[in-house]
Parts: C-alpha cells; sequence; structure tokens
C-alpha cells in the first residue's frame, strides 16, 4: 500500500494545447480517490500519467517515496482496470488472471494460491475455466479486477470501468468495488463522469474541468459547499437551480421582486452586486403566500419518479425544478409558493461563478 502524491502535474501536448493544468493533491494510504468530471476535462488523461501510459510534461507524480516520473508502468506496483475489460478472448478466466503472474516468474503453487483467493473474493470459482464470451458483462468486469488484485499491487486505477454495464448492474458493481477495496486496504483512483458513482464510492472527491482542478473534499462537503458554479450544477441529481440576483445588503439578495436570505454570503459586497443564486432541488420547502421569504413558483409539469416527484416551471422569469417525496406537495400545474432555508441558499459570483461565501 502507499500514499500516491501529484505535484503540479502537467500534460501539454503538441501545438501547446494544455490538457491538464498543474494539478496538485495526495491520496493517503489506502484512501480511495475519485476524479470526476465531463469528456475532455483531463481525467483519463491524469490517470495515465500516473499509470505511465502518458507521458508528463512537467511536475511530478510519487507513489510511496518513489517519484515515478521515469518509471516504466510494469516497474510503478500498479494494477489497472479498463472499461473494456482488456481480457484475452482465447484464454480461461483463470489463465487470465494468472497470465501477468506468469509473466513475471511467479511460482506456479503461489499463482494458484493468489488466482484461488482473488476468485473466492469476487464469487467467480464456478467460472475459472469459462472463456471471456462466455460470462456476463459483469461477470467480465470481476474477472478484470480479479487480475489486478492477484498482482497484489501498492495502488489500484480504475478507468470508468462500468460504463458499459446497465444501470442495475452498475449500482450492484459500485458496491461490490468499494467493499472490495476497503477489504484490501489498497489505494485506489477511479475516474468517472458519473457523478453518482463519484459520490457514492470516494473518500476524496477530485472535481475536474478544462484541464483544471475545480474542487477537492470529501462528497459530503463538495455537495454541501460547492467551490464554483461548475461544481454546484455537475454534483448533484437533478443540478442546483441557478437564478441571477443581487445583493440587497446584511445577507439578503434581491430575487426579482422577491427577497431571499443567504447565512454564508459573505459581508463586504457592496449592494446591487451580481450574484448568482443556487437553490438545490431538495432543499425547497411549500410555503405560505405572502410570508416572508416565501417565492412564487409557477409550476407547468411534474414528473414523476415513483418515489419522488419533480416540479419543473418557473422562479423568476427562469426555469426552476423543485424535488419532493411523492404525496407530500398535492400541487397541479398552477402558482406554488416555496421558501428555502438560508442555510441551503448558494451564492456565486456572476461572472467568475466563485462561491461568495463567508469561509
Amino acid at each position: 500500500m502507499a500514499q500516491v502524491t501529484l505535484n503540479n502535474v502537467k500534460k501539454i501536448y503538441a501545438g501547446g494545447v494544455e490538457a491538464v493544468k498543474g494539478v496538485s493533491f495526495d491520496i493517503p494510504d489506502g484512501g480511495f480517490c475519485v476524479l470526476v468530471g465531463p469528456s475532455g476535462c483531463g481525467k483519463s488523461t491524469l490517470l495515465r500519467m500516473v499509470a505511465g501510459l502518458e507521458t508528463i510534461s512537467a511536475g511530478e507524480v510519487a507513489i510511496g517515496s518513489r517519484v515515478v516520473n521515469q518509471i516504466e508502468p510494469a516497474d510503478r506496483d500498479i494494477a489497472m482496470v479498463f472499461q473494456n475489460y482488456a481480457l484475452y478472448p482465447h484464454m480461461s478466466v483463470y489463465d487470465n488472471m494468472a497470465y501477468g503472474l506468469r509473466n513475471r516468474g511467479t511460482p506456479k503453487d503461489e499463482i494458484e494460491k493468489r488466482v484461488a483467493e482473488a476468485a473466492r473474493i469476487l464469487a467467480i470459482e464456478p467460472f475459472l475455466q469459462r472463456r471471456p464470451r462466455q460470462l456476463s458483462g459483469g461477470q467480465r468486469q470481476r474477472v478484470a479486477m480479479g487480475r489486478a488484485i492477484v498482482r497484489k499491487p501498492q495502488v489500484f486505477l480504475f478507468d470508468e470501468p462500468l460504463s458499459n454495464l446497465d444501470a442495475k448492474l452498475r449500482v450492484q458493481m459500485r458496491v461490490e468495488i468499494k467493499k472490495l477495496q476497503r477489504a484490501l486496504g489498497v489505494t485506489a483512483i477511479y475516474v468517472t463522469h458519473d457523478q453518482v458513482e463519484a459520490m457514492t464510492l470516494s473518500d476524496k472527491l477530485v472535481v475536474m474541468n478544462g484541464g483544471q482542478v475545480e474542487q477537492i473534499g470529501v462528497p459530503a462537503e463538495v455537495y454541501r459547499k460547492p467551490a464554483s458554479r461548475f461544481v454546484a450544477t455537475f454534483i448533484g441529481s437533478p443540478p442546483m437551480n441557478l437564478l441571477p440576483a443581487k445583493v440587497d445588503g446584511h445577507g439578503i439578495i434581491a430575487l426579482g421582486d422577491a427577497l431571499l436570505q443567504a447565512r454564508d454570503l459573505r459581508e463586504d459586497l457592496a449592494v446591487g452586486t451580481a450574484v448568482e443564486v443556487g437553490l438545490r432541488p431538495e432543499d425547497i420547502e411549500i410555503a405560505s403566500e405572502g410570508a416572508a421569504g416565501s417565492l412564487p413558483f409557477d409550476v407547468e409539469f411534474i414528473e414523476e419518479l415513483g418515489a419522488t416527484q419533480l416540479f419543473h416551471g418557473q422562479l423568476a422569469g427562469k426555469p426552476f425544478v423543485m424535488q419532493a417525496a411523492t404525496g407530500e406537495v398535492t400541487a397541479q400545474p398552477g402558482r406554488l409558493w416555496i421558501s428555502v432555508d438560508p442555510d441551503k441558499v448558494h451564492v456565486f459570483d456572476a461572472e467568475s461563478g466563485v462561491r461568495l461565501g463567508k469561509v
């Protein structure tokens, strides 16, 4: 097991295209770090630099006490699980898992021991003599993870390993990966564009955008106090509502003709400063017409999701979504009065998108 440290890591392609722009963070020994962001944000490139599959243009990557910039992938003591499984179709499950160990000259009895142990952990013992084509997608992904486990590496690297699975199987495999990582105690870096996957798996969440880090923190912190407009709308489903507004003074925001209190708003902002107010759909509460802090929400249609309902409409002339438990709100399309706890009102700079919180 080992800590992984990235210090001002950059990737610059021909023509000066900067795919990764000076990323720095560390992952403690045994930690589970998830890199999340939209396609093209640099997360997979960063993972491949840790793996040694991409050269590092600047900065340093260290695994344990070793800087690995110039060390070959095979000598970095890592194991990688890919999106496409990368199994040998002509080999049995056993041989796929044993192949890397044989190449390293591992004794036969040790190979048998490691493969048997990994197969037991992953519940694929009945499939050891099958070929990959005889397995389901979830079983193939278990084999790919088993091939990584038998290596007994210092670091696991996962590159969107669940993207090819259906929704139900993704949820199941997500749980299994987290349980497996905890049981083995191996440091893990996991890349995904799925923010639900990122929130549920990570000990440390790294949100990336445009080749740089937008925010680093534990999932609950990133969700409750997003550092920027981008993080606020990327993390959370449904995404946070954003509405143009102006500072009215003393923690009060003018939202159209209504006034809204924001306890976390910086106190040094001048009255009239243009801002964006962020309200999460699940933080919306029903209010009485004319009550202090109440806002008029014009509901246009209601989306039924089983346990929850999404109310879509307009607030202050902008698209707005409210989420409620099914049966909690007996509203029909039309006007609805709502309110938000001042502690759950997020405010961002209208131009830069940076959070305007007190801390």
